[in-house]
């Protein structure tokens, strides 16, 4: 029998700009395993340049995903144990296993990884969009994204790190950065899904009037539990409650 291989390395491909970086545990997983078959699965195995393009792309962008969000883990739980002010970059690259070069081609600094964070959570959602039928309403499909992919747990998370923004002031702009690039990403995203079915202004109105209920629910507006949270009251309602009223009420007024 052969001896069992060691743990590969994977550097960048030739020509990407990339510094090298080594592969996240999480590639061993079932999950990981999943996506490198359905990108697999969606070229041509006979190994010529132009069949096998797609696949290199896509494996390199998965392991890119998996450092930058290795690193961001790091920083928050860093953040969480020592406070932002009780750890370096250093201890950062030192949790996360990668070098300082590789944190560098990331992030800028400590706050930024930590920031970062909140991108962890949440998946592609075209994916969902794209499972979902093509007549689907708006208003249905970006619910379903809603339940599929801003579950509880990352609200919880988001929650955390919008409150550890407002205990560091050095920390807050890039918390408040982060929110709006996945504003701005996922409007754009249901602006290519609404096509032109529906008038201009109705997907940033939807999208705003969504946005703002969740953005008040995690400042603590409304007096909403999230699951692993332990700051429920008798008059909590719980997320999913949260999200069937708030529904409710863009499909029937106010």
């Amino acid at each position: 029998m052969s001896a069992e291989r060691p743990p590969i390395d994977v550097a960048s491909q030739p020509g990407d700009g990339r510094l090298p970086y080594r592969a996240s545990p999480n590639w061993q997983t079932p999950e990981g395993v999943k996506r490198i078959s359905v990108l697999s699965g969606q070229c041509c195995s006979l190994g010529r340049g132009g069949h096998t393009e797609g696949v290199d792309r896509g494996l390199r962008d998965l392991k890119r995903e998996a450092t930058a969000q290795a690193l961001a883990e790091a920083a928050f739980e860093l953040t969480r144990e020592r406070g932002l002010s009780g750890f370096v970059t250093a201890d950062v690259v030192d949790r996360a296993g990668y070098s300082r070069r590789t944190f560098a081609n990331y992030f800028s600094c400590k706050e930024e990884a930590v920031a970062s964070v909140a991108f962890g959570g949440v998946d592609d959602a075209s994916a969902v969009l794209t499972a979902l039928p093509a007549d689907l309403p708006l208003l249905d499909a970006l619910l379903a994204v809603m339940r599929d992919q801003f579950t509880a747990d990352t609200l919880v998370r988001m929650r955390e790190l919008m409150a550890m923004g407002r205990q560091y002031p050095s920390l807050e702009p890039y918390v408040l950065g982060v929110q709006q690039r996945m504003r701005q990403t996922a409007q754009e995203l249901l602006g290519s899904v609404a096509g032109d079915r529906y008038p201009a202004i109705y997907v940033p109105l939807l999208f705003g009037a969504v946005y703002g209920a969740v953005m008040a629910a995690l400042e603590g507006t409304f007096d909403v539990h999230l699951d692993g949270a332990s700051d429920a009251t008798p008059a909590s309602m719980d997320y999913s409650s949260f999200l069937d009223i708030t529904f409710d009420y863009l499909r029937h007024g106010l």
